[in-house]
C-alpha cells in the first residue's frame, strides 16, 4: 500500500485536479446553474489547448492563455447563438459546435495531429526561473527540486479564478444567470432577457474550459487533437463528487466543493493507474465513478428511509408486546 499512496502521486493528482477543475467549474455554470447540457466541452477544451500551444510555440506563453480564454468565449458564444437565436436544442447545439471545432482545432495546430512544446518557455518555466533568480537556492531546493512550484502556481490561478467567479455570481448579472437556470419564464417576466444571461453564462463557461486546456498544454508540454475526448464525463464525475461530498450552501462553498471533487477524482484515477488498471479501462472507471456519484444520494436516502422504517416497526412490535 505504501507504494500506491506516495507524495509524488498525490502531488501530481492535485496538480491535474486543479487544472481540470476549471472545466468542472465551467460545467458547474452550464449544467448546475443554467441547467443546460453543453456537449461542446470536449472540442472547446481542445481548442484552448491548440490555441495556447500555437501561441506558446510562437514565444508568447502568457499571451497564449489569454488567447485560449478568448477562443473559449467565442466557442461559448456560438453555442449560445445556436440555442437562443436559431432555436437549436442545447444538446444538438453542443454536438454541432463540438463537431465543427474538430476541423478548427486541427487547422489551428497547422493541420498536425499534435504539437511538441518541450523546447518552449511556459508559465511553469517562467515560475521556475523566477524562483531561481529571485528567491535564492534554499527556495529553489524546496520548490523546484521537489516540483512544488507547479502545484503552487496552478493552485493560485484556480483559487483566484474561483474567488472571481464567486464574486461574479453574486452580482446582479450573476444572480440573473442563476435565476435563469431556476426559472427562465420568471426571469423574462422580470424584464431580464434570458437569451442574454444564457449567452453570458456559456461564454464564461467556454472561457474557463479553454483556459484549462491552455494550461494543460503548457503543463504537459504537448497538444493532441484528441486530448479533449471524454472531457464531459470527467468533468461531470468531478462535479457530482464535489456536490455530493460538500453539499449545497453558499456559492463559495459550492465552488470549493467543485475544485475538491476535481482533485479527488484525479487522485482516484491516479490510484487506479498505480494498481495497474489498463489504460483502455480508464474510461470505464470514469463511467463507474459517475454512476456511483450520481446514485449515492439516492442510495443514501433509501438507506435512511429503510432504517427509519425498521425503527418504526420495532417500536410498534415493542408497543404490542407490552
Amino acid at each position: 500500500m505504501s507504494t500506491i499512496f506516495t507524495i509524488s502521486i498525490l502531488q501530481s493528482a492535485i496538480e491535474l485536479g486543479f487544472i481540470y477543475s476549471l472545466v468542472v467549474l465551467a460545467l458547474f455554470i452550464s449544467f448546475s446553474i443554467l441547467n443546460i447540457a453543453d456537449l461542446s466541452t470536449d472540442g472547446c477544451f481542445t481548442l484552448g489547448c491548440a490555441v495556447a500551444a500555437s501561441m506558446t510555440l510562437a514565444g508568447h506563453p502568457v499571451l497564449a492563455l489569454f488567447c485560449a480564454l478568448g477562443a473559449g468565449v467565442i466557442s461559448g458564444f456560438v453555442t449560445a447563438f445556436l440555442q437562443t437565436r436559431l432555436g437549436v436544442e442545447s444538446i444538438l447545439a453542443g454536438i454541432i459546435v463540438n463537431t465543427g471545432l474538430y476541423t478548427i482545432n486541427i487547422a489551428v495546430m497547422g493541420f498536425s495531429s499534435n504539437l511538441n512544446l518541450f523546447k518552449c518557455d511556459s508559465i511553469f518555466t517562467m515560475a521556475r526561473d523566477f524562483i531561481q533568480n529571485k528567491m535564492g537556492e534554499s527556495a529553489y531546493e524546496i520548490l523546484v527540486t521537489g516540483g512544488w512550484y507547479r502545484l503552487i502556481l496552478v493552485a493560485v490561478l484556480v483559487i483566484i479564478i474561483g474567488i472571481l467567479l464567486s464574486l461574479f455570481l453574486g452580482t446582479r448579472l450573476g444572480l440573473s444567470i442563476r435565476a435563469t437556470g431556476d426559472n427562465a419564464a420568471m426571469v423574462k417576466a422580470s424584464s431580464i432577457n434570458p437569451k442574454h444571461t444564457i449567452t453570458v453564462g456559456l461564454c464564461v463557461s467556454g472561457s474557463m474550459t479553454a483556459l484549462s486546456g491552455g494550461i494543460l498544454a503548457q503543463y504537459q508540454k504537448s497538444c493532441d487533437i484528441n486530448l479533449g475526448t471524454g472531457m464531459v464525463t470527467i468533468a461531470l464525475a468531478s462535479l457530482i463528487i464535489g456536490e455530493t461530498l460538500i453539499g449545497k450552501g453558499t456559492m463559495f462553498r459550492r465552488i470549493a466543493g467543485v475544485i475538491f471533487g476535481s482533485c479527488l477524482y484525479r487522485f482516484i484515477v491516479a490510484v487506479a493507474i498505480r494498481i495497474n488498471v489498463p489504460a483502455e479501462c480508464l474510461k470505464l472507471v470514469s463511467a463507474l465513478i459517475v454512476a456511483v456519484a450520481i446514485a449515492f444520494p439516492h442510495l443514501k436516502q433509501n438507506v435512511s428511509f429503510t432504517k427509519q422504517k425498521y425503527i418504526q416497526l420495532a417500536k410498534r412490535r415493542k408497543g404490542g408486546a407490552s
